[in-house]
């Protein structure tokens, strides 16, 4: 089709995990010479990922963290200042389509899309339809879902579900080319943990004692590759060395994925991402679900893993240093065990789903 002066607008909050798959969408959207602008709260890029927008703008927003009337009052407020500030955006943007990746700062776009009567997009990246999702999905023209089955998705709205995974960045899809090679006798063992903003700080109280426990045969193999919150990494750095394990620790890696993808076994959150790019490189993994999550999709996610025999999930209550070195000492020696999740893994990867949302949207931009 003719993409002279298309413009698709992308609305994503500042976390990776809506972040990411925006920046997928938009360099597939750039290679068709579809012009692209980002709508993002206060948080903007602060990945520093160099987000492939022609403009980036930001509008007001809140997540409501609380029930309490302040919080509810305040978060009301903003987001109704985000819907006036939105809605005179897309006056002067007129965009053809709006693309929304989930979170209270999709709502403001989405919702003035909607009353402008220009075609809306959702993308649900979890296996739970996020709160946000289910305000604007009533009025959404498409859904694009992550999972063959979504908690909350309704019967009624199925017309217009496309199921199409997550979208991965170029440097997962670069990545994804390497063949996961499962350890070697006496060779090492690579270990890579990481946790994004929301368990880091876990993950450095929990990894460190569990490898101590290691027997050292198994310790003077160990490469480990952590990231941990910058307050944390002297710490943890030291917890190594006296344990005599080598290890590489740093509050960001910006290059994750070639990280994954050089990596024997992986520990982690399973936030949407993570579980994308895990699937989409094909590694092997141990995921504990971030707790008292809404609507526990790290949980779901997890759950959708560990039932294909792709990973390990255990929940933070049941995380013991003593079950987490037992279970890695397992896995570590079990070459075969990790090459048969790291299959099954790769096989519940959708290695084209920033091309698949790239179709829905350009159907959309038919419709206007």
């Amino acid at each position: 089709m003719n993409n002279t002066q298309h413009t698709v607008l992308l609305a994503a909050g500042g976390t990776g995990g809506h972040l990411f798959p925006a920046q997928a969408l938009a360099e597939e959207l750039a290679r068709r010479g579809i012009e692209v602008d980002l709508a993002t709260d206060m948080r903007g890029d602060r990945y520093g990922t160099g987000f492939p927008a022609r403009t980036v703008y930001r509008l007001p927003s809140a997540t409501l963290g609380s029930r309490s009337p302040m919080a509810v009052a305040r978060t009301g407020w903003l987001l109704t200042q985000g819907l006036f500030n939105a809605y005179q955006l897309l006056g002067r943007v007129r965009p053809k389509v709006v693309v929304g990746f989930g979170g209270y700062p999709t709502f403001a776009p989405i919702k003035a899309a909607q009353l402008r009567g220009i075609p809306t997009l959702l993308h649900e990246q979890n296996a739970v339809l996020g709160r946000a999702n289910r305000m604007l999905a009533k009025g959404a023209t498409g859904i694009a879902t992550s999972f063959g089955q979504t908690k909350f998705l309704l019967p009624e709205w199925q017309p217009k579900v496309g199921l199409i995974g997550n979208p991965v960045r170029s440097s997962v899809m670069a990545a994804a080319q390497l063949a996961y090679r499962a350890p070697e006798a006496d060779g090492p063992l690579k270990l890579l943990v990481f946790g994004g903003s929301q368990g880091a700080r876990f993950f450095s109280e929990a990894v460190p004692p569990a490898l101590a426990l290691l027997p050292e045969s198994l310790r003077r193999r160990l490469e480990v590759v952590q990231q941990a919150r910058a307050e944390d990494a002297d710490a943890v750095k030291a917890a190594y060395a006296e344990s005599g394990i080598r290890a590489e620790v740093s509050h960001f890696f910006a290059d994750l994925p070639e990280r994954m993808a050089e990596t024997h076994l992986v520990i982690g959150r399973s936030g949407a991402s993570t579980v994308a790019e895990l699937t989409v490189i094909g590694r092997p993994s141990i995921l504990v679900p971030l707790p008292h999550a809404i609507d526990n999709d790290q949980l779901q996610n997890a759950g959708r893993l560990a039932e294909s025999g792709a990973a390990w999930c255990i929940e933070q209550k049941d995380l013991s240093s003593q079950r987490l070195a037992h279970d890695i000492a397992r896995l570590l020696g079990d070459p075969g065990l990790l090459t048969l999740a790291a299959d099954a893994t790769k096989k519940l990867g959708l290695p084209d789903a920033a091309v698949r949302l790239a179709d829905m949207a350009e159907e959309l931009i038919r419709l206007k």
